[in-house]
């Protein structure tokens, strides 16, 4: 025992005997500098007396050297050491090591310095002891590891359209906060991380002035020297943490002087590339470079530029040319890294048309999407990963909006670590990009109520979230069950509780880590910010997801293998047996992972001594989940049973599913209570982008308590026509046939094209084959505009007029993904898809033409005035103009090819 009492002795002196330190440090070395600041910190808050020094000397006292591997001070300092630093090659890796009476902490670069001063400063933290000997080797396996803030709202700016934000004290306060800028950029370094994204349409024209455009600044001569203050101060203050600022652009997005200077578009997704556009660009992005030299660039290609071949154009001979222009200017040659965004573009493509005229690129791409699904991930969208990370330059994973995990707190250790170890070992990725796990449009705060109105921090409030992709980012091989007490002691930490009930709280993090995630990627339309997981689905998107347009690679991407619900509903019926993942499974697990959180958050309750409201809030939220677990299971009981009901017409089937779909009402109810007094909103995105479970125009439908009534009203509906089945003479509806809608008056600009009437027998194409055999009797009024099918396919679909009233443009789109028909609206890769009401289907399976697929009509909106359609590459059906006034019904038309089942949504409405 004495042995032992003298061997912990020896490990540990204790700060009531050691007095003075002096800490080392290279002053020409920003990092190195930080570092040691921070270990001065705590030792002075030990009772240390501390002092600094940029040059080494024998001392009785305790000397602690910081420095950079092969630098002049490093070489000084350290030469009587005799350190053995062949191994120290890895990128920001460092080691410490102890002789007598002297610690050296050598980096392999500045940020390896100050990471291995920042591990010193948090050993004496946790153990609360100075160390006598200490000797460590550590570098991290990602080489970026970074956060994203966005330069951006819930709702557009008057005036404006997406994106589209300057950078103003008016819209962005807290970005002009120097001290919660370093509040944020701590909080990065202590979870070492090195990278920070700022996104935004167009920030140049609220940074950068140009001569050639001087009337291109949107923000006045006092803002902009307020935004080159502050983008100053946050480079200089990142830089010394080791952290890379990172501003992110879309393309083709321009200022809106500028626009209104040459009377075009801020952003038109199907214009040409110009000259002047291309000069604009690439003249700012030059000064950019030559303004912000240590600032990177990542290029958003998708979403505003509307083909590939006008991707590569644009990265090649405008984003390139442009960063080469500021290096010019500078007088250097070496290149700054330009991060390619591989969204709504072909990142591949790009890539191989791009490396031979610049060298320092980084790829990124999304991991699953727009949310967190799996940690098994795979399909088309997997591949793309595979292709990037295969060109040997660094490829970013990024994880992005999070829209399936809003509002809720998200922190489950053990998925997140799976989901790192998948980034590497499936997608071949070695670096991250991570968005805030709620409120991203609403940034810096959270969406919690609290008792006080007081806004809280999103960076506090999911302080998990941030250290535990951090941590396995720096390490993803940690040991399980060492990661368990890891976290169950920073859970005891933080809520003042003992281990058992930590570890409760751990356990409800990882099972309501689960819900989410496995609900949407067997039940969802998109995993994108389309839908709103969390606020629910309605029946008759679980029954007919297809008139929702599930979005294309989706379900094969982001989960494992298995069956969707209508496909289970109909090998149930057919008695063909199941494989993978099943329908069932998901709602029974998910059920169960909401009864084990709130089992484990309650038994911890008594335990928590610290921090007491946020601990309730969190407690809250696991109730929150249990009820929206068993709100969807009753509605996915209730879906298959309607949807066996579309095989037996056995009304019984029916009358059973109708318990189900009550109950669910009872759960959301629970949901609403809840979350009433405990949250603003569930999402944060609160625009007509959101469709789905319904549309979020003009802020609406974002709380659970909007939402409540849109739900009775569906139950009401289904026990309406359940009635009506009973008591009619043949167990079925006589269904009301859609009135005509009427049409309305335009005059064409330019050139007028050729009309055809909308009826059965018309060849819209000319040809036998584009004969229209069924129409919906909604559109039989009217007459279509015809258009040259190659021109289609060779140029778009462009029209041009004057309206003196609102009208609606009936557009028929093929249900069909082959490249010569135009694709219907994609909010998830144009976020303006939506900007004329166009992103939802109106009729589903409303015509029918000879051998064609058949078509699906969207309307778009057009306000009085000179207005213009230009509509992408392809075959798409141009029906005519309507009044915008009249009531229109959505529907299920029910025109469908032969062998095909009938949607059976009609029971909901």
């Amino acid at each position: 025992m004495k042995y032992l009492q003298l061997l912990f002795l020896c490990l540990y002196v204790s700060f009531a005997t050691a007095q003075n330190i002096t800490v080392v440090s290279d002053p020409s070395s920003p990092r190195a500098k930080f570092g040691a600041e921070k270990l001065s910190e705590t030792l002075s808050a030990k009772g240390f007396s501390v002092a600094s020094s940029d040059k080494f000397k024998k001392s009785k006292d305790k000397v602690i050297v910081i420095g950079e591997k092969g630098t002049d001070f490093w070489k000084e300092n350290a030469k009587n050491a005799k350190i053995d630093d062949s191994k120290l090659t890895k990128k920001e890796g460092f080691q410490i090591r102890t002789q007598n009476n002297v610690i050296y902490i050598e980096g392999t670069d500045a940020s390896g310095a100050l990471y291995g001063a920042l591990e010193l400063t948090d050993k004496i933290k946790a153990s609360g002891k100075f160390p006598s000997e200490i000797n460590i080797d550590d570098s991290p396996e990602m080489v970026l590891r970074g956060a994203c803030i966005g330069m951006q709202k819930p709702v557009y700016l008057p005036g404006r359209d997406v994106y589209e934000y300057p950078y103003t004290p008016e819209t962005f306060p807290w970005f002009y906060d120097k001290a919660l800028w370093i509040k944020y950029l701590d909080m990065l370094v202590e979870n070492r991380m090195n990278s920070l994204y700022l996104w935004n349409g167009h920030p140049f024209a609220s940074l950068v002035k140009l001569k050639e455009y001087p009337f291109a600044v949107e923000v006045s001569d006092e803002d902009f020297k307020k935004n080159e203050e502050i983008y100053k101060f946050l480079t200089v203050e990142a830089n010394k943490r080791g952290i890379w600022v990172i501003q992110m652009f879309y393309n083709i997005i321009v200022s809106k002087p500028f626009a209104e200077h040459y009377n075009i578009k801020t952003q038109d997704r199907s214009r040409p590339i110009t000259p002047l556009l291309s000069d604009y660009t690439r003249k700012s992005i030059a000064a950019f470079i030559e303004k912000y030299p240590n600032v990177g660039l990542m290029v958003c290609l998708g979403e505003a530029i509307n083909t590939v071949d006008d991707d590569v154009e644009w990265f090649t001979k405008t984003i390139i040319p442009g960063v080469r222009d500021g290096l010019q200017a500078l007088g250097k040659t070496e290149e700054p890294p330009i991060i390619l965004r591989s969204h709504d573009t072909d990142g591949p493509l790009v890539m191989e048309k791009s490396l031979p005229l610049y060298k320092n690129l980084y790829t990124e791409s999304k991991y699953t999407g727009e949310s967190l699904t799996t940690y098994t991930p795979g399909g088309p969208w997997g591949e793309t990963h595979k292709q990037l990370s295969a060109l040997k330059s660094i490829h970013i994973e990024n994880v992005h909006i999070l829209a399936n995990l809003e509002p809720f707190r998200y922190g489950s250790p053990d998925f997140i670590q799976k989901t790192v170890k998948a980034m590497h070992s499936v997608h071949g990725a070695n670096a991250l990009h991570l968005y805030p796990q709620a409120s991203y449009w609403d940034w810096p705060y959270s969406a919690d109520k609290t008792k006080s109105g007081e806004r809280l921090l999103e960076m506090d409030r999911d302080w998990i979230w941030y250290k535990a992709w951090a941590r396995y980012a720096w390490d993803s091989k940690r040991d399980r069950n060492e990661e368990v007490k890891y976290w169950d002691n920073d859970l005891a930490a933080k809520f003042g509780t003992s281990q058992e009930a930590a570890n409760n709280i751990l356990k409800a993090y990882e099972e309501t880590g689960e819900i989410a995630p496995k609900t949407l990627r067997r039940f969802g339309i998109t995993e994108g910010n389309r839908q709103t997981l969390l606020l629910g689905m309605f029946e008759s998107q679980l029954v007919n997801p297809s008139k929702w347009r599930v979005y294309p690679g989706f379900h094969e991407s982001c989960g494992p293998a298995g069956e969707l619900l209508l496909e289970y509903a109909k090998k149930e019926w057919n008695k063909e047996p199941h494989s993978g993942e099943l329908p069932t499974q998901i709602i029974a697990e998910i059920t169960e992972h909401g009864r084990l959180a709130v089992e484990a958050i309650d038994k911890a309750e008594a335990s928590v001594t610290k921090d007491k409201e946020e601990f309730e809030r969190l407690k809250n939220d696991m109730h929150a989940y249990k009820a929206f677990a068993d709100f969807f299971s009753e509605k996915v009981k209730a879906a298959l049973l309607v949807l066996r009901y579309s095989y037996s017409n056995d009304i019984t089937d029916l009358d059973k599913a109708l318990p189900h779909l009550e109950k669910s009402i009872e759960y959301y109810e629970l949901l609403v209570k809840l979350t009433k007094d405990t949250y603003y909103y569930a999402n944060s995105m609160q625009t007509a982008q959101r469709r789905i479970p319904i549309g979020g125009d003009d802020g609406n439908n974002k709380t659970w308590a909007e939402l409540l009534p849109h739900y009775e009203r569906e139950l009401a509906n289904f026990k309406r026509n359940l009635e009506k089945l009973k008591s009619s003479k043949d167990g079925k509806i006589e269904t009301k046939e859609g009135k005509p809608w009427k049409p309305a008056e335009v005059t064409f600009i330019d050139e007028k094209p050729g009309t055809y009437l909308v009826k059965t027998g018309t060849k819209v194409y000319g040809t036998d084959i584009s004969e229209l055999t069924k129409i919906a009797p909604e559109l039989q009024n009217l007459r279509g505009y015809s258009f040259v099918e190659n021109d289609q396919n060779e140029k778009g679909t462009h029209l041009k007029f004057r309206n003196t009233k609102a009208v609606k443009l009936v557009v028929g789109y093929f249900n069909s993904d082959q490249k010569r028909f135009l694709l219907p609206p994609s909010l998830e890769t144009d976020a303006a898809g939506n900007a004329h009401g166009q992103a939802e289907v109106i009729l589903a399976s409303a015509m029918n033409l000879k051998d064609l697929p058949r078509v699906n009509i969207h309307t778009y909106t057009f306000q009085p005035g000179e207005n213009k359609l230009d509509l992408g590459k392809g075959k798409v059906l141009i029906l005519g103009f309507i009044d915008a006034d009249q009531t229109i019904t959505p529907r299920d038309v029910g025109y469908i090819d032969a062998g095909e089942k009938a949607a059976i949504d009609w029971l909901f409405y």
